[in-house]
């Protein structure tokens, strides 16, 4: 039994304490308008999948979810986090992923069982298109504090959750951008890994002699040689970054930058839960109290947090909700 009082107790819950040195390697293509980020979440993403028992689609959902956002939040430039939710009226209805500056990587999909299971019997290998179903998707920047929050909502539209994040970047951020997304479970376990290109906007990096034809010829060279990539390259643990980078675009020539490393990365802990607790009314957490508990579940790592009825206070004082 821990005995640390619960409102100071900030240790992690019991999951692998894992790190992917290399899980995001930035590149470029020297003097031309790209650059890119790869993404390869090798045994990092069985360990977070894993976390809960899932059917294999949503699995591979929740995979490419994680991949998107571990490549998109290498573009922050201060301390922070980037999110990627999704929500629809399909199986399923909530898909978040998240990431911060320091690679700290977590996600989870919430499926509705019962449409889940319809779906499934209908077709055992669904879209994420047919697993979300008509919603909305979000993309928000956290710098955390008191700084205000970057949000951008557009409608899901696209068969895959590449083509979802290529509508946005296209409505929203009006940036050309490439992404493929894969996520299969292996030999090895589960592994999930992604390849973001984006067109270099203005004249930084690129050779001045080169016009806007030249230019725009060499953005669709680059994503003619990406789309040659396969998810079996994509997911090989024994291929390494850089030499997988230079089969896409030696041609073009390729420079890659400063690896960056991801973790397992839930931030949950007793004291942030317990604050939640006693803002809750007496009345409140009595209802919530199951056999003298109070059980909080995180849905990231799936983890039960159990609390003693007996030694959360709540408000004092404050009225039930809706008294």
């Amino acid at each position: 039994m821990n005995q640390t009082p619960a409102f100071l107790d900030t240790g992690r819950p019991p999951v692998p304490d894992l790190v992917v040195p290399r899980g995001v390697l930035p590149f470029f293509l020297p003097n031309r308008p790209v650059r890119g980020r790869l993404v390869r979440l090798g045994p990092l993403a069985d360990a977070l999948l894993t976390r809960h028992r899932q059917h294999p689609a949503v699995t591979r959902l929740v995979g490419e979810a994680m991949a998107l956002a571990a490549g998109l939040s290498a573009a922050l430039k201060f301390r922070g986090s980037f999110s990627l939710q999704a929500k629809g009226d399909g199986p399923v209805p909530m898909l978040l992923a998240d990431c911060t500056d320091a690679g700290e990587l977590r996600g989870y999909a919430h499926p509705a069982p019962e449409k889940l299971e319809a779906l499934l019997s209908a077709d055992p290998a669904p879209s994420a298109e047919a697993l979300l179903g008509s919603g909305y998707l979000a993309f928000t920047v956290d710098q955390g504090g008191q700084q205000n929050r970057h949000q951008g909502i557009v409608s899901i539209e696209g068969g895959s959750l590449a083509e979802m994040a290529l509508h946005y970047f296209d409505t929203s951020e009006q940036l050309r951008c490439q992404v493929r997304l894969a996520c299969a479970e292996t030999p090895l376990g589960w592994r999930a890994g992604a390849l973001i290109l984006e067109k270099v906007a203005g004249a930084g990096g690129i050779d001045p002699a080169m016009s806007e034809d030249a230019q725009a010829e060499s953005w669709h060279t680059a994503t003619v040689l990406a789309g040659t990539l396969t998810d079996q390259e994509l997911l090989d643990d024994e291929l390494p970054g850089e030499t997988l980078l230079y089969r896409l675009f030696h041609t073009e020539g390729v420079a890659a930058d400063r690896a960056r490393a991801l973790s397992f990365g839930c931030r949950c802990s007793r004291a942030r839960l317990a604050s939640i607790l006693e803002g809750f009314p007496p009345d409140d957490l009595d209802h919530m109290t199951v056999d003298a508990d109070i059980v909080m579940t995180c849905e990231f790592c799936n983890y039960d947090f159990r609390f003693p009825r007996a030694d959360v206070r709540g408000q004092a004082g404050a009225p039930p909700e809706g008294r």
